[in-house]
């Protein structure tokens, strides 16, 4: 979720500088340094592991977006991508929440200047929190009444992130009873190598099965025998032990 809505057009304008070397002391300033190793483990960033390398400080997320809301109105989204391609995690997801915020606030010039700028950082949109925490919010929205070609190049990009991406972004179209794009990309994804796209597919499916098991059905008739059996077993989840047992026997 974003921020909430807040009028910022008569405050002051401090330096760039000054605001964000600020907003990463107040980050810091919350980090719980016990926290970690448990982060570092649950994100995977061990050797050969998805979030390889990653940084953290230990800032847990109700913290982080109480930070959103307490600095939205001091920072501009030309500042906010500084904070977007650092090297600490809770750094890039504050950027993320933040730019959330403005565009559900902005109009259409600036919607348009926050979707080309996340599209142009994907290489650090890079852990599952990252992409769940914005994709539908600022690439599903900004895509609603316009031409959804670019979930295809993002669904077939050699990044597992722009693939996630691709997939999660539909969930904006899902919560708007929309669900041809999600089968489409569904599709697109049948045979990838990685779980996270696995688990990212049957969240989705599931998604749509929530609110239509016609569609889902449908979908599963076609190919839960091509799909990777934990994006089966999530799509699954939402119905009845009989349909269940069914798909799962179709499956690999």
């Amino acid at each position: 979720m974003s921020c909430k809505e807040a009028d910022h057009a008569n405050l002051p304008q401090p330096t760039v500088r000054y605001r964000v070397t600020r907003l990463r002391a107040q980050l810091r300033a919350r980090a719980r340094p016990q926290d970690v190793a448990i982060l570092e483990r649950f994100f995977k960033t061990g050797k050969g592991e998805y979030g390889e390398g990653d940084v953290f400080i230990g800032v847990r997320l109700p913290e982080l977006r109480r930070l959103c809301r307490e600095s939205r109105r001091t920072i501009a989204v030309s500042e906010i991508s500084q904070l977007l391609r650092s090297r600490v995690h809770e750094e890039r997801l504050l950027a993320l929440l933040l730019l959330v915020d403005a565009f559900d606030r902005g109009g259409v010039t600036e919607q348009r200047e926050i979707y080309q700028l996340y599209l142009a950082n994907t290489e650090f949109i890079n852990n599952w929190d990252l992409v769940d925490s914005s994709a539908h919010y600022i690439v599903g929205a900004w895509l609603e009444n316009r031409s959804r070609a670019p979930l295809r190049r993002l669904a077939r990009s050699s990044s597992v992130w722009e693939r996630r991406i691709a997939i999660i972004a539909t969930l904006h179209f899902i919560r708007r009873g929309e669900f041809e794009d999600t089968l489409f990309v569904a599709n697109c994804l049948l045979n990838d190598p990685h779980d996270l796209i696995h688990k990212a597919v049957g969240w989705m499916l599931r998604e749509v099965g929530k609110r239509d098991e016609r569609p889902l059905r449908k979908f599963l008739d076609g190919y839960a025998a091509r799909l990777p059996r934990t994006a089966l077993r999530y799509s699954l989840e939402r119905l009845s032990p009989r349909l269940r047992k069914h798909y799962m026997e179709k499956g690999k």
